[in-house]
């Protein structure tokens, strides 16, 4: 099993970027889908999850209103929007993916995790 992230990079403050998740090596809709991050010295955090089928999603508070997870079922792929970047969301974005009927919002409820990719917000 493999998740691929890809499309971190340097924003200025109050820009934009698509980061994507591609699985490979598992069947992908049984899986519910996650997005974690990591600050230096700093816990890995939840940021957002989607079910399986894609119906529900789940935010963190810090991110509501300005992220957006979906996933396309045709190309293994997830997705997270993130729009008005702040500096404080500068970290290494993780996706991950989780059996279950219930989408979990903690790493516990992850199986697999991608290899990370940077996401710097400048001020």
């Amino acid at each position: 099993v493999q998740l691929q992230a890809s499309g971190g990079g340097l924003v200025q403050a109050g820009g934009s970027l698509r980061l994507s998740c591609v699985a490979s090596g598992l069947t992908f809709s049984p899986y519910h889908m996650g997005w974690f991050r990591q600050a230096p010295g700093n816990v890995r955090e939840f940021v957002g999850a989607i079910s399986r089928n894609g119906g529900s999603t789940y935010y963190a508070d810090s991110v509501k209103g300005r992220f957006t997870i979906s996933r396309d079922h045709a190309r293994n792929t997830v997705y997270l929007q993130m729009n008005s970047l702040r500096p404080e969301d500068t970290a290494v974005y993780y996706c991950a993916a989780g059996r279950g009927a219930v989408t979990s919002t903690t790493t516990k409820g992850y199986r697999y995790w991608g290899q990370g990719t940077l996401v710097t917000v400048s001020s």
